[in-house]
């Protein structure tokens, strides 16, 4: 098995676990435990710009970099102004940058829009669909709904043609409305959609929370819009096959593997590591899911970045994913998921040598979609084109 992956991207936490809402389910909001004595995490001047002189000084082509939370606009646009200038001064020529945000939307604004338009941001925006089910558990800190600010921060972002993407949390509170949501998106002009399963364990009681979905409603749920999916385009004359106009992120990614591609998730790859988390303060960690003690590998103000990623610690969370337990070394579908992400597979049996928790639904998904997925990647191969060009963009 090989080793940990080139760096190709880094996953910034500039305001740490800070947010101005209080989504019920959020996972990250427990990362505060780590740093006890701040009561507020902002990342520093110096540290934006040992990260962004580091990573460009080690990057060829193109330097990526993914803004997450918490939330980041909590920085403010002048910090983001800060780092677009910072870029340009570390960057070499001819080296390309590309920013994401991902954001919850209800701080954004026109001058937001501006800056984000002028630099070619990605916006990936957090929207679980209408009111019944956004408002559900995406709150602020007084329990009230938040959909509405997300609403307006959507129309600025439309309004100064900024790229944007949703971001869709799957409950279980939502599994069964795969039809609503998908139309309400698509009322709001939303054409390129990420869902993703809610899996948290409740830490007082170690069992499934109740926002979680089991395999089965996640397989119910993504079969129901593959089949939303594939009727959304125009069907390839003489084909039978579709041409859909939506890109949802596993789908596209899944037409890439069945072409012989690798599929640019993370989650579908044999091996993790092609990004790292940076923390508001410079710590470095393996992953978003593995913001921990035991995957820490340092701090980019006293060692350097080009160093850290190569600490043993991070090589071997790479090659973890590729080890097939028994289970999965004998699923036809191995090759289409590498047992999915190791977050989901250690809320299975507890380690990442096992099947993942989703498991069931992802043979649901597979079992249902394989005969069409086959002849769309069979089309887009003879017509020469990469699967995902059926739809432009793609969010980290």
């Amino acid at each position: 098995m090989a080793g940990r992956r080139p760096i190709t991207s880094l996953l910034i936490k500039p305001a740490g676990p800070d947010c101005n809402l209080a989504c019920k389910y959020c996972f990250y909001t427990s990362r505060r435990a780590l740093y006890p004595r701040e009561r507020r995490h902002r990342m520093t001047r110096q540290v934006a710009e040992e990260m962004i002189r580091q990573y460009m000084g080690m990057t060829s082509g193109t330097a990526t970099f993914a803004w997450q939370g918490g939330e980041p606009t909590l920085m403010g646009v002048d910090f983001f102004r800060l780092v677009t200038a910072l870029q340009m001064k570390h960057g070499r020529s001819g080296q390309v940058v590309a920013n994401a945000l991902q954001t919850n939307g209800t701080l954004l604004d026109a001058e937001w829009a501006r800056l984000l338009r002028r630099y070619q941001f990605l916006v990936g925006l957090s929207i679980d669909g209408p009111p019944q089910v956004h408002d559900k558990w995406r709150v602020n800190h007084t329990g009230g709904p938040s959909l509405e600010l997300v609403l307006r921060g959507l129309r600025v972002l439309r309004d100064e043609g900024v790229e944007h993407n949703a971001l869709v949390m799957l409950t279980s509170h939502s599994f069964d409305k795969a039809r609503i949501i998908w139309d309400y998106l698509h009322g709001l002009g939303i054409d390129f959609m990420q869902f993703i399963p809610c899996l948290e364990r409740d830490p007082t009681t170690g069992e499934m929370s109740e926002y979680s979905v089991t395999p089965e409603q996640w397989g119910q749920f993504m079969c129901e819009v593959f089949d939303l999916w594939w009727g959304s385009g125009i069907t390839a004359p003489g084909t039978g096959c579709p041409c859909p106009s939506t890109y949802v992120r596993l789908f596209n990614d899944l037409v890439e593997i069945y072409a012989g591609g690798e599929g640019p998730s993370c989650m579908l790859k044999d091996r993790c590591g092609e990004y790292v988390v940076i923390e508001h303060n410079g710590d470095v960690y393996a992953c978003d899911f593995f913001v921990d003690k035991d995957h820490y590998a340092g701090n980019i103000l006293k060692t350097p970045l080009g160093q850290l990623i190569h600490a043993d610690l991070l090589e071997e969370f790479s090659v973890a994913k590729g080890r097939a337990g028994a289970e999965c070394a004998e699923c036809r579908w191995w090759r289409q998921c590498y047992g999915g992400c190791p977050k989901d597979r250690i809320y299975g049996a507890g380690h990442t040598e096992c099947a993942t928790s989703l498991c069931r639904g992802y043979q649901m998904l597979f079992e249902h979609a394989d005969e069409r997925l086959r002849r769309l990647a069979a089309h887009h191969t003879q017509q020469g084109a990469s699967p995902n060009q059926m739809a432009e963009g793609e969010e980290q």
